[in-house]
């Protein structure tokens, strides 16, 4: 790539950095752009840099894109990281860069006194409207360090604004870490739901029902059993946002086999955070919902979108026309330019998944799952305003009948799973079974204890992130004993009074008449 500024497809100028996203609309739809003018050949010069479809880029105020940046976002480790990390990074350095440039520094000018009063500025200046809390800070330091770090490497800069130093690892390893690094990170906002509060949740705020469990004749939302379909299968698998957001028909796990609660599932490498397949289980009552969403409001919005022809003007899509290997995990399909591709399902990037298309019984239909008004994918991240929605009408609806109205995110139900799927493992090991300390200890030898079965259901590397975090609010209540004493309680007990000790699990008992 040359190191000359480098205009790129749909550019939109402004007085400030900005990130944009690379994407594959044909040049002629910016042709009358006057940085483009001239420059017909510009898919051949993206593809020859490898800048692909979904990859981010940089605008300076001066309207210029640097092509270092675009080497980092394209070629570096950044663009194998996780979609959402690399959204969240790019908005991250582009704050830091428009910090800089208000000092008259481009992002390569940058000092350690640079980044010590951006840290000021955004965590403690009077000035600033919108501080921010250690976690977040600890995020944006982690996106510059990234940056950075490959910067020197490359000699892009002479030193990195971000001083590190040295710590001993809880594995007794020396590991380097940035000095300007937030010890103030609370975890202390994260909430768990137990399961009769997050129906409650789901019912009114999804659903568009009332406090007493009837139709709010008020109701005008849309899209409520796609919205309570993907919830229940968040909240009974444990699944990610985006691992669960990014799911394919052809991967929802088949409820053969009468009398199952759970089914189990894969999730493709691409999708998770580890970069690494795992099996996942969703209740039959999830699958239940999925699959009355995908017989009439799914078709619904396909039907519409076929009338309009959407689906054959879609850029980048590929129409899949077979699946071979075990459970058709192999997909086929003829790229744009003729030539024959096989894919596995598991090495496809959620961009990537949103492109396939099949030929269904009335025309062209997406294999993605959750569909949006006009047809096409319902991103990921867009979930997070649906979960806010339906917290807020919860607050409107409840105020005055219940104690405290639930709210909810994605990443809610994943900690919730988590509570929930250690009392009940832990309830049928020492209740259903029967068995004495030592047939305990025997089979806790045999398949592993439920803190390792909880890790691996979540797909957490370390069973270490599993206790300090995801279960918390049990930790310093002793769970294991608080279980062993309590032998006539159900789960649904044992999680009411895990609530009534600690002030972080949610629970709602009756509605106030």
């Amino acid at each position: 790539m040359p190191d000359r500024v480098l205009p790129v497809k749909g550019v939109n100028v402004g007085s400030v950095w900005r990130v944009h996203w690379v994407t594959d609309r044909q040049l002629s739809a910016d042709a009358g752009h006057p940085m483009l003018r001239g420059w017909t050949d510009l898919d051949e010069r993206e593809e020859a840099c490898r800048i692909d479809p979904g990859d981010p880029f940089m605008t300076d105020p001066d309207y210029r894109v640097d092509a270092r940046l675009t080497r980092y976002f394209s070629r570096s480790s950044f663009a194998h990281l996780a979609r959402e990390t690399k959204r969240n990074y790019t908005t991250d350095c582009c704050l830091f860069f428009n910090f800089l440039w208000l000092r008259g520094k481009n992002w390569c000018d940058a000092e350690p006194e640079d980044l010590l009063d951006f840290e000021d500025w955004r965590r403690w200046s009077p000035r600033n409207p919108q501080r921010i809390g250690g976690a977040k800070w600890n995020r944006e330091l982690a996106a510059i360090r990234h940056l950075y770090t490959w910067a020197v490497a490359k000699r892009y800069v002479s030193a990195s604004p971000v001083i590190e130093r040295e710590m001993m690892s809880r594995t007794g390893e020396v590991v380097r870490i940035p000095a300007a690094r937030a010890k103030d990170v609370r975890s202390s906002n994260v909430k768990w739901l137990t399961p009769r509060t997050y129906r409650l949740w789901r019912d009114v705020g999804l659903r568009g029902y009332d406090a007493y469990g009837r139709r709010d004749p008020s109701w005008r939302g849309r899209h409520d059993d796609r919205n309570a379909a993907f919830s229940d299968v968040l909240f009974s698998s444990g699944v990610r946002r985006s691992e669960g957001g990014s799911l394919l028909t052809i991967e929802v796990p088949d409820r053969t086999g009468e009398g199952r609660r759970f089914y189990a599932g894969r999730l493709g490498r691409e999708v998770t955070k580890s970069k690494r397949e795992r099996t996942f289980y969703v209740s039959a009552e999830a699958l239940a919902a999925v699959d009355a969403y995908c017989a009439t409001s799914r078709r619904a919005v396909i039907r519409r979108a076929q009338a309009a022809g959407r689906y054959e003007k879609l850029a980048g899509a590929v129409v899949v026309t077979r699946g071979t290997g075990r459970s058709g995990s192999m997909l086929h399909w003829t790229d744009r330019r003729g030539r024959k591709v096989e894919r596995a399902l598991t090495t496809l990037t959620v961009v990537e998944r949103a492109s396939l298309l099949i030929e269904g019984p009335g025309g062209l239909e997406p294999l993605w799952l959750w569909l949006s008004q006009d047809g096409t994918p319902f991103w990921p991240h867009s979930w997070e305003a649906v979960y806010r929605a339906g917290s807020e009408r919860c607050q409107r609806v409840l105020a005055g009948r219940v104690a405290s109205p639930p709210f909810m995110t994605p990443h809610m139900a994943r900690h919730s799973f988590a509570l929930h799927m250690l009392v009940a493992l832990q309830h049928v090991h020492d209740q259903r079974f029967g068995l004495t300390p030592e047939e305990r200890r025997d089979f806790r030898l045999l398949y592993g204890d439920v803190w390792r079965m909880v890790k691996d259901l979540l797909g957490h590397r370390s069973e270490e992130t599993t206790r300090d975090i995801y279960l918390a609010p049990v930790a310093d209540l002793q769970v294991r004993s608080l279980l062993l004493e309590e032998p006539s309680k159900d789960t649904t007990d044992l999680l009411a009074a895990i609530a009534a000790a600690s002030h972080r699990v949610l629970d709602t008992e009756a509605v106030v008449a």
